[in-house]
């Protein structure tokens, strides 16, 4: 190929690229936009992108259907308990599948990765079951707990773990630290881009989750942010300036806790072996 060729080629993968971007990011800058918006002109025909007024009652005026900041800080807490929480978990199942040899790992590990193929659905009545005969329902710890185990993190965190030469490990050993120092000054040290990538995604999850929190969730204080965007939209009709206004509030956390960790993500993926 020659080099005007390749120019051209290069020019053409750069353009399609930026009108996808552009795409994508289309729906999140109507939706940016629609919540400054009245409700009639969200849905006017044609439709404008900008609003011709900007309103920024929309944000005070959820307060009459749900108390914003108290569900939000609600998922604020039990988003950054769960994520915290199955880091550390994950993390030290996956050192003891990665690096710890012991009779039947691997058969067992093929049986934990089975548990992936099961559908969330179908351990809600078990779990609904089992947290109600321990007073765990309607609880912070209720809404915690079920988020805490995961056998995506532990298969992510896994791979990584396994590109750690053992010589660092056994170099250690000869120093005297045990597996527990191993683990804190070795293994955990060297797969903080993983750590960051699951993080994201742990704390999208948490944050996200709906039905979950609906089924274990009876008394207001306790609701999450996605229980109170539900409120928004009626049997009959939505006002949907506020549901835009609603789910920017429930955009921002998200975006930044990948803000912050997106020079770990593209990395901590690549580290996985995971295409």
């Amino acid at each position: 190929m020659t080099g005007s060729k390749k120019r051209a080629a290069n020019l053409a993968a750069h353009l399609f690229l930026a009108l996808l971007a552009v795409a994508l990011t289309f729906p999140f800058l109507w939706m940016l936009l629609g919540a400054f918006k009245d409700n009639l002109e969200v849905v006017a025909m044609p439709p404008r992108l900008l609003p011709s007024r900007w309103n920024f009652d929309n944000f005070a005026e959820i307060e009459g259907y749900f108390p914003l900041y108290r569900f939000f800080a609600n998922s604020a807490l039990v988003a950054v308990a769960t994520t915290l929480l199955q880091l550390a978990i994950c993390t030290m199942a996956a050192y003891v599948f990665a690096k710890i040899a012991f009779k039947g790992r691997q058969g067992l590990f093929v049986l934990f990765l089975t548990t992936m193929m099961i559908p969330a659905q179908v351990t809600l009545v078990p779990l609904f079951i089992l947290f109600s005969r321990t007073d765990l329902i309607d609880t912070y710890a209720g809404l915690i707990l079920p988020g805490i185990f995961s056998a995506y993190g532990t298969f992510l965190l896994r791979q990584s773990i396994m590109t750690i030469p053992n010589e660092l490990m056994e170099a250690a050993f000869i120093d005297g630290a045990s597996y527990y120092r191993v683990f804190f000054s070795v293994i955990v040290p060297l797969v903080k881009p993983t750590l960051s990538a699951l993080s994201i995604f742990a704390f999208m999850s948490s944050w996200n989750n709906f039905l979950w929190p609906l089924i274990a969730v009876n008394s207001k204080e306790l609701m999450t942010l996605p229980l109170g965007l539900s409120k928004l939209q009626g049997q009959w009709s939505t006002e949907w300036n506020l549901l835009m206004a609603g789910n920017v509030v429930s955009f921002v956390p998200i975006f930044i806790v990948f803000l912050f960790a997106q020079r770990y993500f593209i990395k901590g993926i690549t580290m996985t072996g995971i295409k």
